[in-house]
């Protein structure tokens, strides 16, 4: 268990690290939905080896009793819950309740939601390698 809890430290560490050494990105819109829920500040835009794609690193907050809203991202998304607890709801998956140093990953163009139920915020490092130039995310129809 160990083990696994150490690339997520890392993780957060790395994006903690960006943070103090890069200009911050204007900020990822969410779904139109969730606005007022979900909030996203850039940390680090950088390329990435794979032609085409770019990583976003972003410190993310969900309101209490909020939703992300469905969407979906151009490329993967790898986060790491530094608090609070949610539900992720993965089309054609069962929801499951994340909480503090734990972490999922979300493939591309599969619709989501993150539901917090609770009365505190949930703040999250979200990873995201994906499309170069195309939006952050993504309204599910």
């Amino acid at each position: 268990m160990k083990m696994m809890m150490l690339p997520a430290l890392l993780l957060a560490a790395s994006a903690s690290q960006a943070l103090a050494q890069s200009a911050p990105a204007p900020a990822a819109a969410p779904p139109a939905a969730a606005a007022s829920a979900l909030k996203r500040t850039p940390v680090l835009h950088a390329d990435v080896t794979a032609p085409g794609r770019e990583a976003a690193v972003m410190r993310v907050e969900l309101a209490p009793n909020g939703h992300a809203g469905r969407h979906t991202h151009p490329g993967d998304e790898i986060s790491y819950v530094v608090d609070g607890e949610a539900e992720l709801v993965v089309e054609g998956e069962a929801p499951r309740r994340i909480g503090p140093g734990q972490a999922f990953v979300v493939k591309e163009g599969r619709i989501h939601d993150l539901r917090n139920a609770g009365s505190t915020p949930v703040h999250l490092i979200g990873v995201y390698v994906v499309d170069k130039g195309k939006p952050l995310a993504t309204p599910a129809r």
